[in-house]
């Protein structure tokens, strides 16, 4: 294979290829450690021309390329195999911000450019991107779409397949398709663009995206509850979004557990309330009108307080904070934020990306806890997550002490029974992390046959010698 090395190398120069075992691990290891692949090399183009040069010379040869993006993945999607038959394709060097239409409401940038840069480029034309997510500081744009990425605003503005207008796309053949209309009405056939977004780069590699814009809020509150119960948070969530006019852009739940991980493991984080509880809601309000100097206005802080207070006498609420200004309010979300983190610290974890309706999840949540003990008994459940969309990362924490082999042996049985579980409420085993390497068998299980043959349809017909991120999603 030297010589496709070198044909890679004429392609993309010199700073576009890495083919040193020390330059290349990581790129072939994931954030979990769970995956340690092995790679030809890997190639890192600047352009959307380049990509397909790449494809071309890969396809020419039959050599399997698996697309990635900030590598922020949990489920191995962005991962090789260990065979080192494969190439990484990275399009870390495909960073450009290509336009901002403040007027239009919408930006188009390359599939490399973080998500982080993406948000303070929109503010800085007073403009929102909504997506946000514990990995926004590392993940790029083409990793988020092409795992149709959720986040903490989903409620509100829809995952990421809700805030792409277009695409550019290079095909398993080399071909790209420039579907980068800015257009919110286009019904001119098959909609390509759904067709890539959450296809995990098992069906082209995305290069370039039309992302919506929304009106950068001016009026933010934000509050860090103590609740009874998972259903007296639904209960809650119910009801804010007529008390706040419609205005709730996060709701997020989290069991103690989770917070002690924070407050044990992650540097300067503090708890808001005084006295420790059971469950913890972060809920946020946001809306594009400001309050006027002097006008006699009540802002969203006072509607909030006010809510809160109502919900409290309903015993709904155990205490309350309310954050004074946005420091504040950063803290409150560094607890959310940060249990992946503290999690990975405490030690081995078996997660599970789930979602099931919103009016289910408290029975769910009760049940879910039970089945996870009735495989291990010493486990430490770690329910939290989107709870305004459904969406639980209910994890399960190993006994302290316990190593990953020894944990992990209980690993299948304990995923066995929330995701049984998880079915027979009609939910997802996979809400926003994707299926990757990880759930391939879990979808094959759980899917029905229809589904699963659909999908395959699609993939032999777009990749007939399935050269795109082969073994992810669907084996075929």
């Amino acid at each position: 294979m030297s010589d496709l090395v070198e044909k890679l190398r004429a392609t993309v120069g010199d700073k576009g290829l890495i083919t040193d075992e020390a330059g290349k691990h990581p790129y072939l290891t994931d954030w979990r450690d769970n995956y340690l692949g092995r790679a030809l090399a890997v190639v890192r183009p600047a352009t959307t021309e380049e990509v397909a040069g790449v494809v071309k010379l890969c396809a020419a040869r039959k050599v399997a390329i698996v697309p990635q993006g900030g590598n922020t993945g949990l489920v191995g999607g962005g991962m090789p195999h260990e065979d080192a038959s494969e190439i990484v394709l990275s399009l870390n060097r495909m960073n450009r911000i290509v336009e901002v239409d403040p007027i239009g409401y919408s930006m188009t940038v390359e599939a490399g450019v973080v998500l982080k840069t993406i948000q303070e480029a929109a503010a800085q034309h007073d403009r929102l991107f909504p997506l946000s997510l514990a990995a926004e500081g590392s993940c790029t744009i083409g990793g988020n779409l092409s795992t149709n990425a959720g986040g903490v605003q989903v409620l509100h503005y829809g995952n990421a397949r809700q805030l792409v207008l277009g695409l550019e796309v290079v095909t398993p053949q080399g071909e790209i398709w420039n579907g980068l209309r800015a257009l919110k009405k286009d019904n001119t056939g098959y909609d390509l663009r759904d067709l890539y977004l959450g296809a995990e780069g098992t069906l082209g590699i995305i290069t370039k995206a039309v992302l919506k814009l929304w009106p950068k809020p001016k009026d933010v509150a934000t509050s860090w509850i103590a609740v009874p119960s998972p259903q007296a948070a639904v209960d809650l969530l119910s009801g804010a979004h007529v008390a706040s006019e419609d205005n709730v852009t996060s709701c997020e739940l989290m069991a103690r557990q989770g917070v002690d991980f924070v407050l044990k493991h992650i540097p300067g984080a503090t708890d808001p309330l005084a006295d420790r509880h059971d469950w913890y809601v972060l809920l946020e309000w946001s809306s594009t009108r400001a309050r006027r100097a002097g006008a006699n206005e009540t802002g969203l802080a006072e509607k909030m307080e006010a809510y809160l207070g109502e919900a409290m006498e309903r015993g709904l609420v155990l205490d309350a904070a309310i954050a004074q200004n946005e420091a504040q309010a950063r803290a409150f979300w560094g607890l959310r934020e940060n249990h992946s983190e503290a999690q990975k610290k405490e030690g081995p974890s078996i997660k599970h990306d789930i979602s099931v309706a919103v009016s289910k999840l408290p029975a769910f949540i009760g049940e879910g806890i039970a089945a996870m003990k009735k495989v291990l008994p010493d486990c430490r459940p770690v329910p939290f997550g989107h709870v305004g969309d459904g969406n639980l990362h209910f994890n399960c924490q190993s006994p302290p002490g316990w190593d990953k082999a020894r944990f992990f042996a209980y690993g299948e049985a304990i995923s066995g029974a929330v995701y049984d579980l998880v079915t027979g409420y009609g939910g997802s085993i996979s809400a926003e992390h994707g299926i990757g390497r990880l759930k391939v068998e879990d979808l094959e299980h759980y899917r029905s046959k229809v589904e699963l043959d659909t999908m395959r349809t699609i993939k032999r017909a777009l990749d007939p010698d399935n050269l795109m991120n082969p073994g992810k999603i669907l084996r075929v």
